[in-house]
């Protein structure tokens, strides 16, 4: 069935992203229960479940077992980072608050975009309580803390978890120290110039406040951050299922022995998980047919070179949720039959998917799933925060010349 599958097997993936994409614009208020969005699944997966479970059923047990594996380290990292609490008010000045950011960049690797977000946004956002001006740097936040930052591990990033399930070593990632730092310095760079522009402009009386209001911060439930090393650990050096009794058990310590005051604190809840949970299994159902084409005619559509790889990799991460899109182009590279460097493909087109599907997510609010939990939070705390249109006039001037020179120097 992996050269034999019907164009026509697609739909069920195509209207799957489309959904992703448009009803969370188009039907708020129906999206927003999680039961909906399990009801989308299971009705668009079906068609190819029973389709696979006649004809190939071993390729369906191994989608399920790579979900299972994928929910399973997501939840876990999600339960420990939940137990962290960060507190503190420090001055607002365009040093820290660019510390602030390069920090979250470099924990983003390590505890996914979605646990380092969660964890620094609350600290930022009390930060810059007294400052007028602060959309731009959640918007800063956004691009560094919940996606360029995830790319040196596969902890980091929802698509390079799926790469890690499909053979890449775990440790092949840290190769992309360059990609990594320059995108990295470099939006820092942007940023403190911008917030040292504005940083005069703030009224007298704000800073004043900013500067009699501060507070050290200080680290509640330090312990879980053991767990997460050892999560790092059992994913570098177990294979499954060891490692995912691993990482269970080591939530399972996480939630006994962290406070429950630090959960609440944090506002912390299921329901995102849950959602991540129902949306990813009907997005890994419905990509078996495309994954299999692509595997067998994927030379056809004319992607060869690292460069187009990163820009149709990105430019489809922009819009959709990453981690399809990084098993797509990735199974489109083994359909090329080029040199088997690693999991099929050369290791610079390797390379470009990765760093496409990662940095790429910034782009729009719907390109990476703590892109939008990073404004709900920010809206709460009373910033204004762009629309959707209105983002993009952030990105698209700061991020496609970042993202230009990232081909020009790399691919």
């Amino acid at each position: 069935m992996a050269t034999a599958a019907p164009l026509y097997s697609v739909l069920p993936f195509a209207a799957m992203l489309l959904a992703i994409a448009v009803a969370p614009l188009a039907a708020p208020h129906w999206w927003e229960p999680n039961r909906n969005k399990l009801v989308l699944s299971v009705v668009l997966s079906l068609p190819i479940v029973v389709a696979y479970a006649i004809h190939r059923p071993h390729a369906l047990w191994e989608t399920a077992t790579e979900y299972l594996a994928f929910i399973l380290l997501l939840s876990c990292l999600y339960v420990i980072a939940g137990g962290i609490r960060l507190t503190g008010d420090l001055e607002a000045t365009p040093l820290v608050n660019t510390a602030i950011l390069a920090v979250g960049a470099g924990l983003a690797s390590f505890l996914g975009t979605t646990g380092a977000s969660m964890l620094l946004i609350r600290p930022l956002l009390q930060t810059n309580r007294e400052r007028t001006r602060v959309t731009h740097t959640v918007v800063f936040f956004i691009f560094l803390v919940s996606n360029v930052g995830g790319l040196l591990t596969p902890l980091g990033d929802p698509p390079l978890f799926l790469g890690y399930l499909e053979g890449v070593p775990f440790t092949w990632t840290f190769r992309l120290y360059g990609h990594w730092l320059f995108c990295v310095a470099a939006l820092l760079l942007v940023y403190f110039v911008w917030d040292s522009l504005l940083h005069p402009r703030e009224p007298l009386a704000a800073m004043i406040r900013d500067r009699t209001r501060r507070r050290p911060l200080r680290l509640a439930g330090g312990g879980n951050l053991a767990c997460l090393a050892g999560v790092v650990l059992a994913v570098a050096f177990l294979c499954g299922p060891w490692r995912e009794m691993a990482t269970v058990g080591l939530a399972a310590l996480s939630l006994w022995r962290t406070p429950g005051e630090i959960r609440r604190a944090n506002r912390f809840t299921a329901r995102p998980m849950v959602e991540v949970a129902v949306l990813f299994l009907g997005i890994f159902l419905t990509m078996i047919p495309p994954i299999d084409l692509l595997r067998a005619h994927g030379g056809v559509l004319g992607v060869r070179e690292p460069w187009q790889f990163f820009w149709a990799t990105g430019a489809l991460s922009s819009v959709l949720d990453n981690a399809p899109t990084y098993a797509t182009f990735l199974a489109l590279g083994q359909g090329l039959r080029l040199r088997d460097d690693v999991v099929g493909v050369p290791h610079d087109i390797l390379a470009a998917i990765s760093a496409g599907a990662v940095f790429m997510g910034a782009n729009t609010y719907i390109g990476n799933a703590p892109n939008f939990m990073v404004k709900a939070i920010a809206e709460e705390a009373k910033v204004r925060m762009p629309t959707f249109v209105g983002y993009l006039r952030y990105s698209l001037p700061i991020l496609l010349p970042v993202f230009g020179a990232v081909t020009w120097l790399f691919f």
